[in-house]
């Protein structure tokens, strides 16, 4: 007999682990649609905020770490080198920045999204004094914060390709 519950034991101990599982939790509510359309309300504002040259809030939407890569211009990161580099465009009063988002795509895991569209900027060339005008395409990759907010994470504009001289 005591060989049997010797025998019997692990079967009992199996099934008592089975019985006990829990089932997984379920899965957390598809929110991508509502995160799509916060970040394509946040890049409005953005826009309004830049062209209202107000630092505080462009500055805002961006993670603590975040890379900027602009044309022309040396690799920022963090929020400190984002304030220094873009001070004197800030100050131009010929500044203005236009945003056209064209895309906006949220992970499934509804962590990580990024924007993509165009972009055109009005500006004063510090070295000829003469307005320049720019035209090119964004990436921007968003990360969703603790507290739910969406934060860039990495910022990357490419001007479109000068046109070709016409003979």
């Amino acid at each position: 007999m005591k060989n049997l519950a010797v025998r019997l034991a692990p079967l009992a101990l199996a099934m008592l682990q089975f019985g006990c599982t829990q089932a997984p939790p379920p899965a957390p509510p598809d929110t991508r649609a509502a995160d799509e359309k916060t970040i394509r309300d946040m890049e409005t504002a953005w826009v309004k905020e830049f062209n209202a040259k107000d630092m505080d809030k462009i500055v805002a939407h961006y993670a603590d770490d975040a890379t900027i890569v602009l044309a022309n211009a040396p690799t920022m990161v963090g929020k400190d080198a984002f304030r220094a580099g873009m001070k004197d465009f800030l100050a131009d009063p010929k500044f203005a920045l236009d945003l056209r988002t064209v895309k906006v795509e949220v992970s499934k895991a509804g962590d990580l999204a990024y924007s993509q569209g165009t972009y055109s900027v009005t500006a004063t060339d510090p070295k000829t004094k003469k307005i320049m005008s720019e035209k090119g395409g964004y990436v921007e990759v968003y990360k969703k914060q603790p507290d739910g907010s969406w934060k860039i994470v990495e910022d990357i504009n490419t001007p479109e390709a000068p046109a070709a001289p016409t003979k």
